[in-house]
């Protein structure tokens, strides 16, 4: 399998597997335009960045899957919640507890050592804080990304981390495509997608015939 058909495979389980929820659909639109915004603020200003893409891209990310997609039997995909936890190629719901946690908690250290083991020079106030977390918080990212694409590397295979690390990079541009609809469905009351992983999605975003086929 050559590397983009690797990545529509990774990007259609994504998909399919884990989105079926219309209000994480939604979520995810949310934070894929504020992902992009971090993107941009990335050169700027990396602290804005991470705050933005913590504070608001991955929180309203996870939301979606941890709160509101369906845990049961998927009949869809005729697959089990804990089989699809065991394929994940990524960051299945353990791993992201753990990620999440770590998050959460890493400003703790900046109490332990102000200066972070003397990388940073002691705050002088509320805004020096934060804007130390900030940069914690975009090392923990950048860290985690590198870090499972290395162990897919060995656990894989090299092709397969780099896919990975490519999707995650692009989901935001990828997201939109896909879930621009999303907020539009909800509104009509439409919790959960109707046709969800019936039809694999076009490169464009559209959903084959579903999207031809339902009014809006």
């Amino acid at each position: 399998m050559g590397f983009m058909e690797a990545l529509r495979e990774q990007r259609w389980d994504d998909h399919r597997y884990y989105h079926h929820s219309r209000i994480n659909q939604t979520l995810h639109l949310v934070s894929a335009v504020s992902f992009l915004v971090a993107y941009v603020m990335v050169f700027f200003d990396p602290a804005i960045a991470a705050l933005i893409g913590w504070l608001v891209s991955m929180t309203s990310r996870q939301a979606g899957h941890f709160f509101f997609e369906p845990r049961g039997y998927d009949h869809v995909n005729q697959a089990t919640h804990e089989h699809k936890e065991d394929i994940k190629v990524g960051y299945n719901l353990q791993r992201k507890v753990v990620l999440m946690v770590l998050w959460a908690a890493s400003p703790l250290v900046l109490f332990v050592s102000p200066t972070l083991f003397g990388i940073f020079e002691p705050a002088a106030g509320l805004a020096d804080f934060v804007r130390q977390t900030a940069k914690i918080w975009l090392a923990i990212g950048l860290g985690g990304l590198i870090a499972r694409t290395v162990q897919l590397f060995f656990i894989r295979d090299v092709q397969t981390g780099l896919v990975w690390a490519t999707k995650i990079l692009t989901d935001p541009f990828h997201d939109i495509k896909l879930y621009y609809k999303a907020p539009l469905y909800l509104l009509r009351g439409e919790l959960i997608d109707p046709n969800h992983g019936k039809h694999r999605p076009h490169e464009d975003g559209a959903e084959e015939e579903e999207v031809a086929l339902r009014p809006m």
